[in-house]
């Protein structure tokens, strides 16, 4: 088995796809409507869906607004050097919630943005990545 993909619902799809391909450099893997439900599916990532695990953005005709709860954590995505990536969102609009700096009790380099509807993302250097806290 595999973690094939994870699914965000979203207000504006042309917003949300801005942000994930121009912000976050997703490429736009596929995008399908279903005009008798009245949805449509994009799947962003940084590689191919055989491989890698991917983003379904979900856009349900005509809905403005969902309530995001307090269960949703963030997303995590690996970025080779989190300080210039930060400055790039914010140079595009992006709203950075966490700055770039360790993470409370470690020392892996971790900020956090927020997507065009509020869900949140955490960045994190390459170096870090899958090192938890980052002890020795």
């Amino acid at each position: 088995m595999r973690l094939l993909h994870t699914m965000l619902r979203v207000t504006d799809l042309q917003k949300s796809l801005d942000f994930y391909q121009n912000v976050l450099d997703m490429k736009l893997l596929r995008q399908s409507e279903n005009a008798e439900y009245k949805y449509t599916l994009a799947f962003l990532g940084y590689g191919d869906e055989l491989d890698t695990t991917v983003i379904e953005l979900t856009y349900n005709w005509g809905t403005d607004a969902y309530d995001l709860g307090n269960a949703y954590g963030h997303i995590a995505i690996e970025t080779d050097d989190i300080y210039q990536t930060c400055e790039k969102i914010k140079s595009l609009g992006g709203v950075i919630t966490r700055e770039a700096g360790p993470v409370k009790g470690g020392t892996t380099v971790i900020a956090f943005v927020k997507d065009p509807d509020g869900y949140m993302i955490e960045l994190i250097n390459k170096k870090d990545a899958g090192k938890g806290l980052g002890e020795s």
